[in-house]
C-alpha cells in the first residue's frame, strides 16, 4: 500500500534559505562545467564516463554481479584517469580561481602610447596583407612559449612590429609575444587548438591564437596573409573581421583586466559607420 502524498511531502526536508543558494551555486557550477566542455574533446569522454556510471546502476538494480563487480573495480582509478585526460582543462579553470582582481598590478598595456603603436602596426599589416600574431599577456605567464622564440626584451613600436612580421624576414613566421609595455619575444611557437568545431576556412595562425588562449588568459591579434582581415581570439574563442576600434576596446578592457569577452559587441570592418572612432584609430589608419 503507498503511504498518501501528504505524508511524503512531510517527510521532505524543508526549504531553507541556505538550502536555496546551496542548490543555486551547485546549479552555476554545473552550468560552468559543461560550458567549458561543450565543443571539446572532454565532451565525448565525459559522455562515456556517463554512460559507463548509467550501465553501473542497471547492473547493480538488474543484480548482474559479474558486471557490476567489473565496473566496481575501475572506480577507484577513475580519478587518476579523469585527471590524465583533463589535466589541460583542469589547469585553466585553476589558473582562472587563482586570478585575482586585487592582485599588486603589474606589468600591462595601461598607456595609450602602447596601444597606439600596436593599432599603427596592425593597420599597416592589414593594408599591406603582411600575416602577424601578436599575444598579448594577462595574468597568466607565457615563459614557457617566449623561451621557444628569439628574445627581443625590447620597446613596443610600429617600425619594431612591422620589422618583425615584414615577409621573408628571419622572425616572421611565430607569434610575437608583448608583457607589460615590452615585446618580450618574437617567433614563438604556439599550440594549436584541436578544437574540432572551428571553421575550416581558420588557417595556422588563426588556430595557434585560438590554442594560446585556451592555455592562459592572454589576448591574441591576428591579421590574415590572405585577406588582410584582423581577429581576435581569448578564452579559447575567436572574432573574426573586426576593426580597429574593436581592437582598441579590446586592449583596453584586457589592461583593466576585466574579461574581454564582456567589451561591446564584435564590430567588423563592414561595419564601420556603427561606432564612432577614438583619435588613437583614426591616427593609426592615417600612418
Amino acid at each position: 500500500m503507498f503511504p498518501a502524498p501528504s505524508s511524503i511531502w512531510q517527510q521532505l526536508p524543508r526549504l531553507t534559505v541556505t538550502s536555496a543558494v546551496d542548490i543555486i551555486l551547485v546549479a552555476v557550477l554545473i552550468y560552468q562545467a559543461f560550458m567549458m566542455i561543450r565543443g571539446r574533446r572532454a565532451a565525448p569522454i565525459l559522455i562515456g564516463i556517463g554512460i559507463l556510471a548509467v550501465v553501473y546502476g542497471v547492473a547493480k538494480v538488474a543484480q548482474l554481479e559479474l558486471l557490476r563487480t567489473v565496473l566496481a573495480a575501475l572506480i577507484p582509478y577513475s580519478g587518476f584517469a579523469v585527471v590524465v585526460m583533463f589535466q589541460s582543462e583542469l589547469r585553466r579553470i585553476i589558473s582562472r580561481i587563482g586570478r585575482t582582481q586585487f592582485r599588486i598590478l603589474g606589468d600591462r598595456l595601461q598607456r595609450r602610447e602602447v596601444t597606439q603603436e600596436i593599432l599603427m602596426a596592425i593597420s599597416k599589416m592589414a593594408s599591406v596583407k603582411t600575416g602577424a600574431l601578436i599575444v598579448v599577456e594577462r595574468d597568466v605567464g607565457l615563459r614557457t612559449f617566449i623561451e621557444s622564440g628569439v628574445p627581443l626584451d625590447a620597446a613596443i613600436s610600429r617600425d619594431l612590429l612591422l620589422a618583425i612580421f615584414e615577409p621573408g624576414a628571419a622572425l616572421h613566421d611565430g607569434a610575437a609575444i608583448i608583457q607589460g609595455d615590452r615585446i618580450a619575444a618574437a617567433a614563438c611557437f604556439l599550440p594549436l587548438t584541436m578544437n574540432p568545431n572551428l571553421m575550416k576556412e581558420l588557417g595556422t595562425r588563426h588556430r595557434a591564437a585560438i590554442g594560446i588562449t585556451e592555455e592562459a588568459d592572454c589576448l591574441a591579434i591576428i591579421v590574415s596573409e590572405e585577406t588582410g582581415k584582423i581577429s581576435l581570439a581569448a578564452f579559447g574563442e575567436i572574432e573574426t573581421q573586426v576593426s580597429l576600434k574593436r581592437v582598441e576596446e579590446r586592449l583596453a578592457s584586457h589592461a583593466r583586466r576585466n574579461d574581454p569577452r564582456a567589451a561591446t559587441r564584435p564590430t567588423t570592418d563592414a561595419e564601420p559607420h556603427d561606432v564612432e572612432e577614438s583619435p588613437t584609430v583614426r591616427q593609426a589608419k592615417t600612418l
